[in-house]
């Protein structure tokens, strides 16, 4: 090679070196654009948060933890171990299950509220929320907690974020037993009504029964209707899961899902009625501790399954009854609950 070849040769390999610390990135920065302007792209669903920051995206995050964890630990222990909330983890496992498929059909809408709204909303749930856990009252620190858990999810995805995932965080706050207070107000009524019909039926099938209220006399042995054979636990419980199942599988038809909402109520109370008719006839057969021990349990799951059993059988038959009489809807399932085809075409998540 001559030196006049050698000299062109280093030039082409110096050219070709200055060349290389340019970063070709044009593609490659196109391509990963496009894939952080899609909202939905990926599986996990929970980024995307309305653009926030990182740090204070995790502050909200350690705030929320600081709060979930000790208030769930309280429900997990005076709640979901008894019959009155025993449905709670199924609630809770459920709804999240949801809430993580909708996400990512919604995150088209996020966008950051108004921070004073965010403000407002902590300046009244803040104090109620420590005063209810220094003076250890679960019902109300559970959903106080829930409240500002909805209101830190505001401050990140704002209303018409919300307004997506409405169902889900609606269905959630089933988890939270209701107030003892309002246990009582609403459990009174139907135990009396329970009351007075178990003593009627029997006694029009000639057994010695009497009652005075809550209180029933067959023979020898008295009964107290407690409030786990009102009928409440049983409607809360199915409502909870029946408006889950009716939302899975009848949210594009609306009137229909409402009508098989409505017909919980009454199942749930011809369950419990059954269910106190057995435990008095154990009672009057088998004494006292064969009524009030381990039947009494596994009496009243085996009636919330048949109660449960009740509400599919009767959707099985009524939607063939529905679906004759009215043409079927033109919002077809597309395997994103609360979304129609049509809206999956156009919505840019």
């Amino acid at each position: 090679m001559t030196s006049a070849e050698q000299g062109n040769h280093r030039s082409i390999e110096t050219e070709f070196s200055d060349r290389t610390d340019v970063p070709a990135a044009p593609a490659s920065t196109e391509r990963h654009g496009t894939e952080r302007s899609d909202p939905a792209v990926g599986t996990s669903g929970w980024s995307g948060l309305a653009g926030l920051p990182r740090v204070p995206l995790i502050a909200l995050a350690l705030g929320c933890i600081a709060i979930i964890f000790p208030t769930m630990a309280s429900v997990a222990r005076d709640s979901w171990s008894t019959e009155q909330g025993g449905h709670g983890p199924i609630v809770l496992a459920s709804g999240l299950w949801l809430l993580s498929h909708m996400w990512p059909a919604a995150r088209a809408v996020f966008q950051q509220p108004p921070a004073w709204r965010v403000g407002a909303a902590l300046l009244v749930l803040l104090p109620a929320y420590f005063l209810a856990r220094v003076c250890g009252i679960v019902e109300i620190e559970a959903f106080t907690m829930y409240g500002l858990l909805l209101t830190a999810l505001y401050s990140a995805i704002g209303g018409r974020g919300m307004a997506r995932l409405k169902f889900p965080l609606f269905y959630l706050a089933f988890t939270f037993p209701p107030p003892d207070s309002v246990i009582f107000f609403l459990t009174m009524p139907l135990k009396s009504l329970i009351s007075h019909a178990a003593v009627e039926f029997l006694g029009a099938l000639g057994y010695p029964i009497g009652g005075a209220g809550v209180v029933i006399v067959i023979g020898q042995y008295e009964l107290l209707i407690a409030a786990a054979c009102s009928g409440l636990n049983s409607i809360i419980t199915l409502s909870a899961l029946s408006l889950f199942y009716v939302y899975i599988r009848h949210q594009a038809e609306p009137v229909y899902a409402l009508l098989l909402t409505m017909t919980v109520i009454p199942i749930a109370l011809f369950a419990n009625f059954i269910r106190v008719l057995i435990l008095i006839l154990l009672t009057y057969y088998g004494g006292e501790a064969a009524g009030q021990g381990f039947m009494h349990s596994f009496a009243g799951v085996v009636m919330f399954i048949i109660a449960l059993g009740t509400v599919l059988a009767l959707d099985a038959v009524g939607i063939r009854i529905w679906q004759h009489f009215r043409p079927v809807s033109g919002r077809a399932r597309t395997g994103l609950p609360g979304i129609s085809a049509a809206e999956a075409r156009h919505d840019p998540a």
